[in-house]
């Protein structure tokens, strides 16, 4: 099992910049997060959850929606159990619940087994 916590949500203005974290415990004897491949996901109202970024378990393969790519940059600290996505050039359509996911066998950007609360990002004209 892996409890997800995200962070760094807010109110931004349009072209600003934005850091979310995703603070992982996994409880799963024998493993830790180096073993998860891990992703943000977001869902706006009213519109269908999407897959906006996934890393790999080292962070050798990195996956990105085309609409943020350029803009927004996933990462990931094994040491520190931590997931990011760095935001910049936000734009008032990324607005939307982001969601921190994980999951053991990777099968496909939208297939996870955890999820964090999410945590929500607003971005004004």
């Amino acid at each position: 099992q892996a409890q997800l916590v995200e962070s760094g949500g807010g109110l931004v203005q349009a072209g600003g910049s934005l850091r979310l974290s995703c603070a992982a415990s996994v409880r799963t004897t024998g493993r830790t997060l180096s073993n998860y491949f891990m992703a943000w996901l977001r869902q706006a109202p009213g519109k269908e959850r999407e897959f906006v970024a996934g890393i790999s378990e080292t962070g050798g393969y990195i996956d990105y929606t085309e609409s943020v790519k350029g803009r927004f940059t996933i990462s990931r600290d094994n040491a520190k159990s931590t997931l990011y996505l760095q935001m910049n050039a936000l734009r008032p359509e990324d607005t939307a619940v982001y969601y921190c996911a994980a999951t053991f066998y990777y099968s496909g950007r939208n297939s996870y087994d955890y999820w964090g609360q999410g945590t929500q990002v607003t971005v004004s004209l």
